[in-house]
């Protein structure tokens, strides 16, 4: 968070990426739910419900799918960096800024 943020400021969910690649955006995942959606934030994080069970990487591969169509991006645009068998996941999104991440997410 900057220095001259509030104290009380949540950080953004979606972040510039290392080295320009796109944007780094931190997502909390709900899976086996009733369907697959963005519901808001969470905390510092994007929340979403995934309705694939946490088995053998099937929400993350639904996950991965269901962002790329939100955000309007090819599947392997989208890659799970972090958190793989977590709910608190870094996914980056390579070809777009985060500015337009948050806003095809609905957040802005």
């Amino acid at each position: 968070m900057p220095p001259d943020a509030p104290r009380n400021a949540v950080p953004l969910p979606a972040a510039p990426a290392p080295g320009g690649q796109g944007t780094l955006l931190r997502i909390h995942v709900q899976p086996r739910a009733s369907r697959t959606e963005v519901v808001g934030l969470h905390g510092d994080a994007v929340k979403v419900r995934i309705a694939g069970p946490p088995v053998d990487g099937k929400a993350n591969e639904e996950c991965r799918r269901f962002l790329a169509k939100a955000l309007g991006v090819p599947p392997s645009a989208v890659e799970i960096v972090r958190g793989d068998t977590g709910r608190n996941k870094a996914v980056l999104v390579r070809g777009i800024a985060p500015a337009e991440v948050l806003h095809r997410l609905g957040l802005d």
